[in-house]
């Protein structure tokens, strides 16, 4: 009884410990982000003594707010909605056929995981730039194409959840394989379709990297915006801070309305 207790208060206390180090870099943005220039150096750990809304006001300014949050929109849609229909088709195709082929094409899904986005960066822009494709279009499809491999292979393992009873018992009734998945197969796929929503939306929104060699300034996301802030004699520290707290609203709302559907989402996924 003793050791349960002991062992109970240690992964309590380790877990104390956790909340508080994931929590501090959001607690130095947010507070820092009220704060003058001359606050934040003077003291960045301890609240503001005048609090002022300027920040924010001149970010949102600066960022070109809703211009950059149109284009961060429309390209987190865009790529949301490819990748979880066309993951979730392949995820079924590959784990109803039982064949090698299959297995084969899977395989090769998974391993794609390993790859290094820097590794095949220049052949891509390269490839990219030769048909016209650096634009919000192409990198819309280029995060189809970086972002399939693990999603499928998070509906492969959730395919095993669901009966293939269920397809012949339809098959029999008249529908046909298009029928079979979009009204009874991709319905029963809703944890783990809000699971690769929320681990993509999360990437696609912050990524700076592949943006950065593919937007023009017109079209600029909020990670590349952000970086109008770090000059090359001055960082403007009060205002960065300002627009990152601004910017990672939109996907903390998004997280918590779906949270409910995470975990069972990745469990369905990963284990079964």
């Amino acid at each position: 009884m003793q050791n349960k207790k002991r062992n109970k208060l240690l992964i309590e206390i380790s877990g104390l410990i956790l909340a508080i180090l994931w929590l501090t870099p959001f607690y130095l943005m947010v507070v820092n982000a009220f704060k003058t220039k001359k606050g934040i150096f003077s003291d960045i750990l301890g609240l503001p003594e005048e609090g002022t809304f300027e920040n924010f006001k001149q970010a949102f300014i600066d960022l070109d707010f809703i211009r950059s949050f149109f284009y961060s929109l429309f390209i987190s849609v865009g790529s949301l909605a490819l990748i979880i229909i066309f993951s979730s088709m392949a995820g079924y195709a590959l784990a109803r056929n039982k064949s090698k082929l299959s297995s084969g094409i899977f395989m090769v899904f998974v391993a794609a995981m390993l790859i290094p986005f820097q590794s095949v960066m220049i052949p891509l822009i390269s490839l990219f730039g030769q048909v016209e494709m650096l634009n919000p279009a192409g990198l819309i499809f280029m995060y189809l194409g970086f972002g399939s491999s693990l999603s499928i292979f998070l509906y492969h393992g959730a395919m095993a959840s669901i009966p293939v009873s269920l397809d012949e018992a339809a098959t029999i009734d008249g529908a046909n394989k298009w029928q079979i998945f979009w009204r009874i197969v991709f319905p029963m796929l809703k944890p783990i379709s809000v699971t690769v929503m929320i681990l993509n939306v999360i990437w696609i929104w912050n990524d700076y990297l592949l943006p950065s060699l593919v937007l023009s300034q017109e079209t600029a996301t909020i990670p590349l915006k952000m970086f109008f802030f770090f000059g090359q004699y001055t960082k403007q520290w009060h205002l960065a801070l300002a627009g990152l707290t601004i910017a990672i609203v939109p996907v903390i709302i998004v997280y918590f309305f779906a949270q409910k559907h995470i975990i069972k989402g990745v469990t369905d996924g990963a284990v079964k």
